[in-house]
């Protein structure tokens, strides 16, 4: 069995995994709730990746809008296949918002329905997950 230094251990990714658990803790006890909204797209053009490049392209200007305090976009990982994981989308998004009111300002702002009326024909299906902090 390799030894290790319990030290180093703590000082290094444990140590650092612990910080980030007590600020998310820090963040939750304010009382300010956040909202997570996580955006799935399946193209008409399955496998297209011309259209898959254009909803991305689409997608990052989104970035502009100042209530948006977290957004990643992204596509299927190659992780293991099992069960419980859907990999059939072909483009996500995820948004971080301070509060339910920010995410409506959101859907509302001008960017995000430009990217609708620009976008909305490059996808046959969307599904949408949005969560606030428990």
């Amino acid at each position: 069995m390799p030894s290790f230094d319990r030290r180093v251990l703590l000082s290094g990714g444990l140590a650092a995994g612990v910080g980030a658990v007590s600020t998310a803790t820090a963040a939750e006890a304010s009382g300010a709730p956040t909202l997570i909204h996580h955006v799935f797209f399946w193209l008409k053009n399955a496998g297209s990746r011309a259209d898959r490049d254009q909803l991305i392209a689409g997608l990052k200007p989104l970035r502009g809008i100042e209530v948006i305090q977290q957004l990643h976009i992204g596509v299927p990982a190659s992780t293991e296949k099992r069960d419980v994981v859907d990999n059939s989308y072909d483009v996500s998004e995820l948004m971080v918002f301070k509060s339910v009111e920010d995410q409506k300002l959101y859907q509302d702002h001008p960017l995000h329905l430009k990217f609708v009326k620009d976008c909305g024909h490059l996808w046959a299906k969307v599904v949408v997950y949005d969560s606030i902090s428990a």
